[in-house]
């Protein structure tokens, strides 16, 4: 269909075709509440494949992506892929609000692969195609990321009239700073991961982590359960005493959606939790570690997105390209003197990674699990088993 328009809260309007789900009408937006299942913040992903992984992942809740690789729905779907995590089977599998794409293909498929546009038509999610992505990147990276919204105009154009109701619309949507999108994923019940002796590698049997699900993406569980770490998942609203009755060897903190500074429960959780067992947290969870040992976060101008984006560690100088997926960072200038700044992005020097330096405390901004991306920097769970190893020997 040509009807099909993405419209920014700026008023910019993008003309594209539609694939999976129908967008809403316009006409359908005229009511007072906006439908808030449809519009969300705009951000682009410069990863050249993992499409099914990036929209399945929890971290992108409340967003459209933006794909800037031309080429997307090459090679299918398949749930094998899904991110999404250990979630009840009632939520949907993508998480994204939308999916904005330069070159939609419609081809034949390997055998058992289900289409992109198939999946997100069950998903109830819409997208885009035909769109001048490098035009919209271009205006998301100088002017920032903004909100957005997949319309479906009355006819083949679609009217100033029109335009203005979705802008009024748009208004009505929060902006990400401010949010706290919890609800939205993660577990609602405790869950036991078990996972066989591995022999190879039992020296880590021993070892019993507890996850709080923030929204986590399901190849951080798998990357423990590769090491043969007992799993215990938690929902992210897990209070102090029911950690603690777990007796855990340390307490990891996923990945999620949403601004990391509203998240009081959390952060207070996470101050009771420091010096009483070792803490690890990937990317929202970092943030959360930050600001409970009295760090700041910011929003970024247009964030982190995509599998190609450079870390320079700074204990050994050594750099790596990572995945990454996030809108929000922490203020190096805020961190406490004992904790060092143990990743730093090359391209804007942000804060990419932090090490107390007296405590079991570590976290990474970026993703360590891939799932889409490089795998350098997998070696990270090693080093944090190791830290909580060590800390229980002393």
């Amino acid at each position: 269909m040509n009807s099909t328009f993405l419209i920014l809260s700026d008023g910019s309007v993008y003309p594209g075709t539609s694939f999976g789900s129908p967008a809403v009408s316009v006409s359908q937006l005229s009511t007072p509440n906006i439908d808030h299942q449809s519009a969300g913040e705009v951000v682009f992903n410069t990863s050249m494949t993992g499409y099914h992984e990036i929209i399945t992942d929890p971290s992108y809740t409340g967003q459209l992506v933006l794909m800037t690789y031309p080429h997307i729905g090459n090679y299918g779907t398949d749930s094998l892929w899904n991110e999404s995590g250990p979630e009840p089977g009632t939520r949907k599998a993508i998480k994204v609000k939308g999916l904005i794409v330069r070159d939609y293909y419609a081809g034949p498929l390997p055998p058992g692969r289900e289409s992109l546009h198939q999946f997100m038509t069950e998903n109830g999610i819409p997208g885009i195609s035909g769109i001048d992505t490098r035009k919209l990147t271009l205006s998301l990276r100088d002017e920032g990321s903004r909100n957005g919204i997949i319309v479906q105009a009355a006819s083949g154009t679609i009217s100033d009239k029109e335009v203005e109701t979705v802008i009024e619309c748009l208004k009505l949507q929060p902006e990400m700073a401010g949010q706290n999108l919890l609800g939205d994923v993660g577990i609602t019940e405790i869950r036991e991961i078990s996972q066989p002796l591995d022999t190879d590698n039992n020296n880590n049997t021993s070892l019993h982590f507890v996850l709080l699900d923030c929204g986590i993406k399901a190849n951080i569980v798998r990357e423990f359960e590769k090491r043969n770490i007992k799993i215990t998942l938690l929902p992210s609203d897990t209070n102090y005493e029911k950690i603690i009755s777990f007796s855990p060897d340390a307490l990891m903190i996923s990945n999620g959606p949403g601004d990391p500074a509203v998240l009081y429960k959390q952060i207070e959780l996470l101050k009771k939790c420091i010096g009483k067992m070792p803490l690890f947290g990937i990317c929202l969870g970092h943030q959360l570690i930050s600001l409970a040992l009295g760090a700041e976060t910011y929003k970024m101008k247009f964030g982190h997105h995509g599998g190609n984006h450079p870390v320079r560690d700074e204990y050994t100088g050594k750099v790596c390209v990572t995945s990454q997926n996030h809108g929000f960072a922490v203020d190096a200038k805020t961190l406490p003197k004992d904790v060092d700044i143990w990743f730093t992005n090359t391209n804007d020097n942000s804060v990419e990674g932090i090490s107390h330096t007296k405590l079991p405390i570590m976290s990474v901004q970026f993703h360590p699990e891939a799932a889409p991306g490089p795998m350098d920097a997998n070696w990270i769970f090693d080093s944090y088993i190791s830290r909580v190893r060590s800390h229980l020997n002393t």
